[in-house]
């Protein structure tokens, strides 16, 4: 299945308002089943898109890179880590060391992760939809639905719940 983005992004921006309303909403009532749901929700939209398609994540944004991130892709390039991140990482306004360029220069033509086995944590658990306790990163949320496709599919399909 082809992900068209210009199309994404467009819809991301004119449906941001509602989105925010409805995740700011959900972290104000903390539903019971709020947990429940977003992982129903990945579940059935992440067998329809294959990350893949699509890779807009690793084409726009950095992931924050912890110390044993560091040392484990380190080591996966034979680089010492201080050279790791020397070569490609910077620390951002929040005190985090992300990459200094984007697209990740560990993506390749195909989008195919170079690192895949061990990428960062951060990575690991991107688009973090299926994590308990959904209510504390409603707006980390939000602001994933004008990153990624499937996000922005959860939180459209949470309309019709909530």
């Amino acid at each position: 299945m082809h992900i068209d983005l210009e199309r994404h992004r467009q819809l991301a921006a004119k449906r941001m308002n509602e989105n925010s309303a409805l995740l700011k909403n959900l972290k104000k009532k903390k539903p019971k089943d709020l947990d429940d749901q977003f992982h129903a929700l990945h579940q059935e939209v992440f067998e329809e898109i294959d990350c893949l398609n699509c890779a807009n994540c690793c084409k726009t944004t950095s992931p924050i890179f912890y110390q044993k991130d560091i040392e484990r892709v380190a080591k996966r390039l034979r680089l010492k880590p201080q050279e790791f991140i020397d070569t490609y990482l910077h620390i951002d306004e929040d005190k985090d060391y992300v990459l200094n360029t984007a697209p990740c220069p560990f993506l390749d033509h195909e989008n195919y992760c170079m690192v895949y086995e061990d990428r960062p944590t951060a990575c690991r658990e991107y688009p973090h939809t299926n994590r308990k306790r959904m209510y504390q990163i409603l707006e980390l949320t939000r602001k994933n639905t004008e990153v990624c496709p499937a996000v922005l599919d959860i939180v459209e399909k949470l309309k019709s719940i909530y």
